[in-house]
């Protein structure tokens, strides 16, 4: 074999790698941006979660703000009450 012929293979086998590599770093960037769209994903689920938190908190206080309110209006309920029936007697 000679000199040339080695030279030639070699150069075929980087032509060969390369493309190999041409082909893994096609495929390492498609990984890549499938990673940051889930990347992305995750955060706008977050965010909606925050978000729903946020409008649980504020039905969380106003039921107990309407729980207080009903408290308060049966405790003028009872007095009303009381008021009477000592008219009455």
């Amino acid at each position: 074999m000679s000199a040339l012929q080695k030279l030639q293979e070699k150069i075929e086998q980087w032509k060969e790698d390369h493309e190999a590599l041409k082909v893994q770093n096609r495929d390492l960037k498609s990984q890549l941006a499938g990673v940051a769209s889930s990347q992305n994903d995750q955060e706008a689920l977050i965010v909606e979660l925050r978000a729903e938190i946020d409008r649980s908190v504020l039905k969380d206080e106003k039921v107990e703000a309407l729980q207080r309110e009903l408290t308060e209006k049966d405790e003028e309920i009872e007095k009303i009450i009381a008021q009477v029936e000592s008219l009455l007697a």
